[in-house]
């Protein structure tokens, strides 16, 4: 499916385009596909050549690592997110699968056009350059929540990102329990206790949703070291 052009301009807008020709915009569109994908379709496989730069334009993605048939989840990706970008670079075998956790749009441009782009032109390489600095951002982030928060914090402070990113204090969980707990590095079990403890900070949980009734307690239990987005 090509990209139409009210899709191109949410796309346009992104910090990795934004500052690209019109020319060469244009040119990678045309080369791009916008592809809709149904719950659980696998995206990109771990250890593979990436084919293509992909886009989050509707839906939800999870990445994800395997070892020794046991998955964990690596991060989970909302509109409008992009992802493999330093695998699509240096045209190397991705270090995570992908698979989309809800019926997903993503977008899809050609490895090959991308390396060609950040080849010629500057407003394009330097997008790249911010777009990897944001990537290593986040994984600090991670690992700092990861070495300097206890579990049920860090569950806390995933609860409040979640709520903000909905823009509201009730949501659905986007995966299963037991990923979500992979994701922030917890058993299933100390997830079901973090779950409770935080009841008396405001949090609700029932089924696959999630209520948070008091934003500032939780926020003060949780201590969040960076807001999600820094």
């Amino acid at each position: 499916m090509s990209v139409r052009l009210a899709e191109t301009q949410s796309i346009r807008a992104l910090p990795l385009f934004k500052e690209m020709s019109e020319q060469n915009f244009a040119a990678m569109m045309d080369l791009s596909m916008l592809q809709r994908f149904p719950a659980r379709a696998e995206i990109i496989r771990e250890g593979e050549l990436p084919d293509f730069l992909h886009v989050v334009v509707e839906g939800a993605v999870d990445l994800f690592a395997t070892r020794d048939g046991v998955e964990t989840t690596i991060d989970i990706l909302y509109p409008i997110s992009i992802f493999i970008v330093a695998a699509v670079v240096r045209d190397e075998p991705q270090l995570k699968s992908a698979r989309t956790l809800m019926p997903s749009q993503i977008l899809m441009v050609p490895s090959q056009i991308v390396r060609a782009t950040f080849e010629r032109e500057a407003a394009f390489a330097h997008g790249i350059v911010a777009e990897l600095a944001a990537r290593y951002r986040s994984v600090t982030r991670v690992l700092k929540n990861d070495r300097m928060l206890t579990a049920t914090e860090r569950l806390a402070n995933w609860i409040l990102n979640s709520a903000r990113r909905a823009g509201r204090d009730e949501f659905e969980l986007p995966i299963e329990k037991r990923k979500l707990a992979s994701y922030l590095g917890m058993t299933p079990e100390s997830y079901s206790r973090a779950i409770t403890a935080l009841e008396s900070y405001g949090v609700h949980s029932r089924g696959t949703t999630i209520t948070v009734t008091d934003r500032s307690r939780l926020t003060e239990f949780a201590r969040p070291i960076l807001n999600a987005d820094d």
